[in-house]
């Protein structure tokens, strides 16, 4: 993360976060590996614990940022596409420490499990038509009509274990389902992974 980054984040203005935060993989001074950054503000130290390191919690320490924003980063050689982790927290207060699933993961177990995987982005949008019309769609004097959606509970895959189906499924009956009942704009519900998919999020 650059100084500028630093500045954006502190000032509540940073717009690509995902870019900075998370995990990332990367080629550093001739190594491969992934890079590591969160913010824990109240953290006396961050490790990255994962598949890599058995799972150790000082055997792969984060650096603290001295400017006091309480973001940590570092980087991991040898860690690649697929590895699980999470972070390791010890805090400043009580002698408290915990495990916890990167925010800005591209990419978690499925629950009950809770690990984040190191995962390239890798997504090529292809939505010409709907930016070229968004304009007229999405005018005051267009109907609107909004559908309420969670992901991890709207349909179910029987024939596999009645899984959520994954967001490429979702993609080929959720828009025909939507046009189907009349509605105009969708409304998702957090998608971001979390541990009980009952409380919606």
């Amino acid at each position: 993360m650059t100084d500028y980054d630093v500045y954006l984040f502190r000032q509540g203005k940073h717009s690509r976060l995902y870019e900075k935060l998370g995990a990332h993989i990367m080629l550093q001074d001739g190594a491969e590996g992934t890079h590591f950054a969160v913010w824990a503000p109240n953290a006396s130290s961050v490790s990255v614990v994962g598949d890599f390191n058995g799972w150790a919690p000082s055997s792969t320490l984060l650096f603290e940022h001295d400017d006091g924003s309480g973001l940590w980063e570092g980087f991991v050689p040898g860690v690649g596409e697929g590895s699980f982790y999470k972070y390791y927290v010890s805090s400043k207060f009580g002698g408290y420490t915990a495990e916890k699933t990167d925010p800005f993961a591209f990419l978690c177990e499925t629950p009950p499990r809770t690990a984040s995987v190191v995962h390239g982005v890798r997504f090529e949008w292809h939505d010409e038509k709907w930016s070229k019309d968004r304009g007229r769609l999405n005018s005051l004097d267009s109907p609107l009509a909004v559908y309420e959606c969670h992901l991890g509970s709207w349909r179910r895959v029987p024939e596999d274990g009645n899984r959520a189906p994954s967001y490429a499924e979702t993609a080929r009956y959720l828009p025909g389902y939507l046009e189907e009942m009349g509605y105009t704009h969708v409304e998702f519900l957090p998608v971001m992974e979390h541990p009980f998919y009952g409380s919606w999020g």
